[in-house]
């Protein structure tokens, strides 16, 4: 989402930077790392390869067809696909692995909430060798069985194949499942199966029996059942950034990886059993984060009551933007 969020959140992560993680990079896979590569400034999806252990797959908020993947041992860029045989793309904004270890890559943005009558699906292969290369992706068109809204989120069961997508609007959005088998001859019609929060991604787990959804300030993890939402949701930790755009599982399931947009950003890891990342606020029930007990005198609670308000702040002005655009 191109919006006043992107200035004012970067700002939030400046105010944020001394609370950030102190893991070694270079090391392991799977755990916090920075995106390095100065093309990616708006990192907005992310989905950890199958293919490919420690490598995730990112994409910018743009009209350009590129893909990265991104060695989470050193934060390095080690291969760029260029997918071909699509359109230009107008928004893309998620990106997913298919039970078929196909990348599924979601043209679905639409900040006007609905100047577009249709969006787009890309789909190819997971490469075998991490090289810079050009992909022949299949373009499947997608509508919305009550009408074009803006999403964010697209998700791809890792048993079933079936594709979902969580519309996003600041009163709450819908989860939208689409038919059994995506068809490149057609229109695909999704349909509204559940109710969401404000979503700017989400991701299955691996075994496909959890679904975690995000925003802006706060994650829950729900349970799935019987292609919907199963439960209320948990609240998990999830780590103030300049503007959240993404999340995904590692590849075992045992943590998230979440990550944001601007440049050299940061994809923090908040392991599943722990909860709640060290230093970082945790969600209350209401969505709202909260700063960790018994912080140092003026340092984390500090930086995360002003990051919070600055973002907070951020929030309001893209609403109020967005409601005056529509009265225009």
């Amino acid at each position: 989402m191109r919006s006043a969020l992107c200035a004012l959140g970067a700002a939030a992560a400046l105010v944020l930077l001394p609370a950030a993680h102190a893991h070694a990079e270079g090391q392991q896979p799977d755990r916090d790392f920075t995106i390095e590569d100065s093309r990616i400034t708006e990192s907005s999806g992310l989905a950890a390869s199958r293919a490919h252990p420690g490598i995730y797959w990112t994409h910018n908020d743009q009209d350009a067809p590129l893909i990265y993947g991104i060695d989470s041992r050193t934060g390095k860029t080690v291969a760029t696909l260029t997918m071909a045989g699509v359109g230009t793309p107008r928004d893309m904004e998620a990106i997913a692995v298919g039970p078929d270890g196909d990348l599924y890559v979601g043209d679905i943005g639409d900040n006007l909430d609905g100047s577009w009558d249709h969006v787009w699906i890309y789909r190819f292969p997971e490469p075998e060798i991490l090289k810079d290369q050009t992909v022949r992706a299949e373009q499947y068109v997608v509508k919305y069985a009550d009408g074009a809204r803006n999403a964010e989120a697209l998700m791809v069961h890792p048993k079933t194949g079936r594709v979902y997508i969580a519309s996003k609007n600041e009163d709450g959005g819908g989860l939208y499942a689409g038919p059994e088998r995506l068809s490149t001859s057609g229109t695909n019609v999704f349909r509204r199966v559940d109710e969401v929060p404000w979503v700017t991604d989400g991701a299955f787990s691996p075994d496909g029996d959890r679904i975690v959804l995000r925003g802006y300030f706060s994650a829950k993890e729900y349970a799935w059942k019987d292609g919907r939402l199963g439960d209320g949701g948990t609240a998990v930790g999830a780590p103030f950034q300049g503007q959240a755009e993404s999340v995904t599982y590692t590849p075992d399931g045992s943590a998230f990886m979440f990550g944001s947009e601007g440049r050299n950003s940061r994809v923090v890891r908040v392991d599943r059993t722990s909860g709640t990342p060290s230093g970082k606020p945790t969600d209350t029930p209401g969505g709202a984060p909260k700063s960790p007990s018994a912080p140092a005198a003026g340092g984390d609670q500090g930086n995360v009551t002003t990051g919070f308000l600055v973002l907070a702040g951020a929030t309001v002005l893209v609403v109020g933007v967005k409601r005056l655009l529509r009265k225009g």
